[in-house]
Formats: C-alpha cells, sequence, structure tokens
C-alpha cells in the first residue's frame, strides 16, 4: 500500500493517529486546570510509566488543553545532567515576557522580574538581557539567598502573584522528573506547596519513570498531598486493538482481525510498540486487508528497527559491567527480579553489583518499586539483551 499516507507515526512523543484509552488522565488533567484557573485547589498531576507508554504524548495533549483554557505554558524535559535552575529559569522568562509589555508591567510583574534576576544570578543561570521597558530595582531577600529550596518558593510565589494580577494562570510540564536531583525535587515540592496554600494560579503536570513516586516521597514526606501520581501502563487488548484499525479504516483499508491480535500480543499493548508494527505491517502490505502473514513480516521489520534506534541508543550508553548486569537480569526474564538473584546469575555477591545497579537506576534502565525487586524500564529489553549479548559471561 501507499507508505506516504501511512497513518502510523512511530516517534519519540509524537501524538498517534488514534490516542485511545487515556481519555480518563486526560479528563483529570482538564479538571485540574479548570479548578486553578477558578482560584480552587487541585493536585498536580505526575504521570509515571515505563518507556514507550505514552507519558510524553499525555504531557503534550495537555499542554494543548491548558493552552486552549487560556493558560501561560511550559513544557521542559529533565536531561540527565543539567541543574533545575538552568531549565526553570527561561521557561519562566518566557512566561513573564508573555505577561508584560513596555507599557503594562504592574507592580506584581516588576516584583516576578526581580526575583527571577535575583534567582538566576544566585544560580549563575545566564538568561540575557531582561528587557520590560523600565528599570527593575532588586528587592533584596528575595530568591536571592542562595538555598535553592527558599529561594525557588520566592520565585515561583512572585511569578505566581504576577499571574493572578494579570487574572491568568501557569502550568509548567516537566517531563524525565526522574533525573532531578533529590535536593531539586524537594525544592520544587515545597514551592508547589506554598503555591498551593495561597492558592496561586500555578500548576505542574510532570512524567517520569516509576521510581518518582518513591523518590518523590523520599524528597518531601507530604508530595503525596500535592500530588496526583498516575500509573501509565500498556493499553488493554480492546484500546490496542483500535489503535490499530481505527487508523486503518480512515485511510480506507482494513486489516484482518488475525493481523491485529497477533500486533497487539507481541507489542503487549505497548502504545509506541502499535505504532512501529502499525507503520511496518501497513508498509509490508500490498493490498487492503492487512494478512497476518504481512504482519509476521512487520514482525521482522519492526525488530530489526527497534534494535537498530530504540534499543540500541539506550544499549550504548551502558558499560560493559551494566550491560552484563543486564544481561543476568535478561536471563531470568521480564522481571521484577530480586537482587540476590541477578548476583547468583553472575556469580558474584549482590555487595559487589550493587554499584551497577545503582548507576542503572540513575541512567533510568532499571526501578526498584519495592525494596530489593528490580525492573527494566524498557519493555522488552530483555528480548533485545539476548539478542544484542547471545552469551551471558559470569565470574
Amino acid at each position: 500500500m501507499d507508505s506516504i499516507v501511512n497513518p502510523f507515526e512511530p516517534g519519540a512523543g509524537t501524538e498517534p493517529p488514534e490516542l485511545t484509552g487515556r481519555g480518563p488522565v486526560i479528563e483529570q488533567a482538564r479538571v485540574a486546570l479548570a479548578r486553578i484557573k477558578a482560584g480552587r485547589f487541585e493536585k498536580s498531576l505526575i504521570l509515571t510509566g515505563l518507556r514507550g507508554v505514552g507519558k510524553t504524548v499525555l504531557l503534550n495533549r495537555i499542554q494543548r488543553i491548558a493552552r486552549d483554557a487560556g493558560y501561560h505554558s511550559e513544557f521542559i524535559e529533565a536531561p540527565e545532567k543539567d541543574n533545575l535552575p538552568a531549565l526553570l529559569v527561561p521557561a519562566l522568562r518566557r512566561i513573564l515576557l508573555a505577561f508584560d509589555t513596555r507599557e503594562q508591567i504592574g507592580a506584581a510583574g516588576k516584583k516576578a522580574w526581580n526575583a527571577l534576576k535575583a534567582f538566576a544570578k544566585g544560580f549563575k543561570v545566564k538568561i540575557g538581557e531582561i528587557e520590560v521597558g523600565i528599570d527593575l530595582d532588586h528587592t533584596k531577600g528575595t530568591a536571592d539567598s542562595g538555598m535553592l529550596e527558599r529561594d525557588l518558593t520566592d520565585l515561583m510565589v512572585a511569578i505566581g502573584e504576577a499571574a493572578k494580577a494579570r487574572k491568568t494562570a501557569i502550568t509548567i510540564l516537566i517531563d524525565e522528573l526522574q533525573y532531578l536531583k533529590e535536593a531539586e525535587l524537594a525544592a520544587l515540592i515545597t514551592a508547589l506547596h506554598r503555591i498551593s496554600q495561597l492558592k496561586l494560579p500555578v500548576i505542574l503536570f510532570g512524567a517520569g519513570l516509576p521510581q518518582i513516586a518513591g523518590l518523590s516521597g523520599d524528597a518531601k514526606s507530604y508530595s503525596e498531598r500535592l500530588f496526583s501520581f498516575v500509573t501509565i501502563g500498556p493499553l488493554n487488548d480492546v484500546d490496542a486493538a483500535l489503535a490499530i484499525t481505527e487508523p486503518i479504516l480512515r485511510e480506507g483499508k482494513a486489516i484482518a482481525p488475525a493481523a491485529v491480535a497477533e500486533i497487539v500480543r507481541v507489542t503487549g499493548g505497548y502504545p509506541y510498540f502499535l505504532q512501529e508494527w502499525g507503520y511496518h505491517a501497513w508498509n509490508v502490505a500490498k493490498r487492503s486487508p492487512i494478512s497476518l502473514r504481512d504482519v509476521e513480516q512487520a514482525t521482522i521489520d519492526a525488530t530489526k528497527r527497534l534494535d537498530e534506534s530504540f534499543f540500541r541508543v539506550r544499549f550504548d550508553r551502558l558499560t560493559p559491567v551494566e550491560k552484563q548486569y543486564l544481561r543476568a537480569m535478561a536471563e531470568l526474564g521480564p522481571g521484577p527480579h530480586r537482587s540476590g538473584a541477578i548476583s547468583d546469575m553472575l556469580g558474584k555477591k549482590v555487595s559487589q553489583v550493587a554499584p551497577a545497579r545503582d548507576s542503572l537506576i540513575k541512567k533510568g534502565m532499571i526501578y526498584s518499586q519495592q525494596h530489593g525487586d528490580t525492573a527494566f524500564t524498557v519493555p522488552l529489553f530483555d528480548v533485545f539483551m539476548k539478542r544484542a549479548m547471545p552469551k551471558l559471561e559470569t565470574a
């Protein structure tokens, strides 16, 4: 069939042609946005789940809803090495620039600009010249202590007050939250806590790997009162089938029920993999309907592409010791697995392999929701490891 009109779009954070099974979380976000804008308290929303379940897609959808509702919105991705001030300052600067023109800056806006300048200076963040049409005199004692938790709270409160004065609202969306340092996460939670107490029109939507709920609790024990942690998992069989059939039908084509069932089976219902298999099944098929044989060939093509990109980009970041640890996990299956079982596979003590485990958690390759348990953050990575490293080398 014509590959130019292939409806499937496998990509990082790319919204699929049919966003199925996510209605409840989208509605939860819509309600939260409406309540915050109305001056009512609502918990910020944190999406948790493995790679490839569509967390970033949902954040992008939520941002569109927020903007349609009149919010000033900024999307941030937290990389492993940048610090939180460096991520926040440019985003907050853009929000303040959108608030005020040279002629319309008010007292609350001036206070917010002063706080931003002090915060940026204190944490050595370069943001260029701030041009707002007037000279801003820094008020000492606001966002200038050099203490991240206190200064970030001052800054966020000042910006929230500016939004309230302008009768608007702010939403900040942060992806890959698990990469924030504990002190940074604690500072962010503290700032949001103060904002909620003052009922300022600011809300956070975040996304992270499954460990983010535990990391938030470690950073601040009251985080569960500020956040709704929503687990985003694979789609059920019905929604996964719709994610395949509906885009095909809209193009005036069809797919055999057995072919749909096979795609759902081999992908486990993970949205990213559904897009990959749908994409390749469409390109393989010579005519409609797409057959089971087409899907079987698509499995070969999709697996090759995943091995060369989705899996490989993560594999290549690993040290030889880390690769061996993951290969031992793969030998045991999808998981989760006890740390002792993994170390036994390697012929070593738990203490000997603990540094590799800790490093893999920091890199976002594995996670532990319960003490001593370890699982892959990337679906199907266990079978990839067996393809990439056919033999497990032990001590």
